[in-house]
């Protein structure tokens, strides 16, 4: 059935008669209101002015809300699963350039390689999103990834994989996931609408770290068990069911309720600069981009590809179940953070709780570096998991309610820009300077560099406060 409350069209309800229909109109005037204020057609209490509102009203809590729609549901395990692939690649592809060239500057490349195209094509990708079927864009992204797992395959089988081999599969593994993350967030506002949108946007986090979880394990089994050529081959089939399922899924330009934003022009790197200005009034969105940009630019997730340094270094450097185990201490915090976030609504979205959040990340990784035991190394990594989850799903969560319609791609691209591109750098402070002063000093001081930044960002996250709250 469908509903006009204050003017607006409300779908896919079906509303009851009587004292349950009273209930309904106070529900639906909230959520009306909700999304007048997303749009910045209301203020918000407490809020400076309308466009730095990142208000949201709350609706009762209900633990894995997004999980009850059928169609994110299989969002949740396509994208797990090839999040799961991807990861596998990682594992099977570190190791044996570990054991073909034991290069920590190979490392440190193959994080730079990973994550420069996010920094230089994150916002073009959104745009594409914002102006074509977000669908077609994740299924190309699936086949590339898929040729380069059959890249790395062949190299194996033949034993003539050189450094400029790996730069390239590499390199066409890094352009695979550009164009995947932002289509892919895209299409969470299709499938599940504004008001599921924060519980959809934690269990996307989740289903990330998911298949960061299932990878190494996955991985390792692969590698001892088909070897590292059979075990790329077989890599490659994980990433079907995403693809084939949004071959007909019902999300997308053809299936968006109201008027179509106008089309605008996809004006390249231009874009970039355009959509920093539209932004500028969004304290929060400037805010939360901000701090997942410095926790990328200097650590990210550059400790991974090094991991089996570090491996080395606490006596487990065998690709067994302690080397595999320390590879997955760090997804599975993330993972459990991901279950008791979504399945209590502690922690609701906050810009400074962000901001403390990934100071207690850094203190973490601090901690890491100066370790030497290997138990108390993975109960780190775990800690280390759990916040990261913590503060990344919540600044998404934030930059996600607020991002204008009209633009949502490229918001959603330029973060991505930030979150994402920006570990570049990552691959410089932790893996480059790494084989210099080695991989535990590099860790330490790029840990002691966001801290040092996000200090300065308290004040910003302090003047946002009243405004900053979003929960469903």
């Amino acid at each position: 059935m469908r509903r006009r409350v204050d003017g607006v069209d409300h779908a896919r309800l079906d509303v009851p008669e009587g004292r349950d229909a009273i209930r309904f109109d106070a529900l639906a005037r909230g959520v009306t209101a909700a999304a007048a204020c997303d749009n910045r057609r209301l203020s918000c209490p407490g809020s400076p002015s309308p466009r730095a509102s990142a208000c949201i009203v709350s609706a009762t809590f209900r633990a894995y809300a997004a999980l009850r729609h059928p169609g994110y549901r299989m969002h949740f395990a396509t994208y797990a699963l090839a999040m799961m692939a991807d990861n596998v690649e990682h594992v099977i592809s570190y190791w044996v350039l570990h054991q073909k060239f034991n290069s920590p500057a190979l490392g440190g490349f193959a994080v730079v390689s990973h994550w420069l195209p996010f920094l230089l094509f994150s916002v073009l990708s959104g745009a594409l999103a914002d102006r074509f079927d977000p669908r077609r864009l994740v299924q190309v992204g699936m086949g590339m990834f898929i040729a380069a797992s059959l890249g790395w395959a062949w190299f194996f089988h033949t034993d003539t994989l050189e450094m400029w081999h790996a730069m390239v599969l590499l390199t066409l593994h890094g352009f695979a996931g550009v164009l995947w993350q932002p289509a892919s967030q895209m299409l969470l506002h299709d499938i599940v609408g504004g008001d599921l949108l924060p519980s959809a946007v934690r269990l996307n986090a989740t289903a990330r770290w998911l298949g960061l979880l299932a990878g190494p394990g996955a991985g390792a089994a692969l590698l001892l068990g088909l070897g590292s050529t059979g075990g790329m081959v077989l890599n490659t089939v994980f990433y079907l069911p995403l693809v084939l399922w949004l071959v007909a899924a019902p999300y997308g330009p053809r299936f968006r309720h109201g008027a179509a934003p106008p089309p605008r022009a996809v004006r390249g790197f231009a874009d970039i600069v355009q959509t920093m200005r539209d932004i500028a009034a969004h304290r929060v969105i400037v805010g939360m981009t901000l701090l997942a940009g410095t926790a990328a630019f200097f650590v990210g997730g550059a400790y991974h590809a090094q991991m089996p340094g570090f491996a080395e270094h606490l006596g487990h450097g065998d690709p067994g179940a302690a080397y595999s185990a320390l590879l997955a201490a760090d997804a599975a915090g993330a993972l459990v953070a991901g279950f008791v976030l979504e399945g209590t609504g502690w922690l609701k979205p906050h810009p400074r709780r962000a901001v403390l959040l990934a100071m207690l990340w850094c203190a973490t990784l601090l901690c890491f570096a100066a370790s030497r035991a290997y138990a108390l190394a993975l109960a780190l990594l775990f800690a280390a998991g759990f916040l990261e989850l913590s503060f990344n799903a919540m600044t998404q969560t934030l930059v996600q309610i607020n991002a204008p319609p009209a633009m949502r791609g490229r918001v959603i691209g330029l973060f991505n820009m930030a979150a994402l591109g920006l570990r570049t750098f990552s691959g410089v402070t932790v893996g480059l300077v790494g084989g210099m002063i080695g991989i535990h000093w590099s860790l330490a001081l790029s840990a002691l560099g966001v801290l040092a930044v996000l200090a300065l960002l308290l004040g910003l996250a302090a003047g946002t406060g009243s405004a900053g709250g979003a929960t469903r």
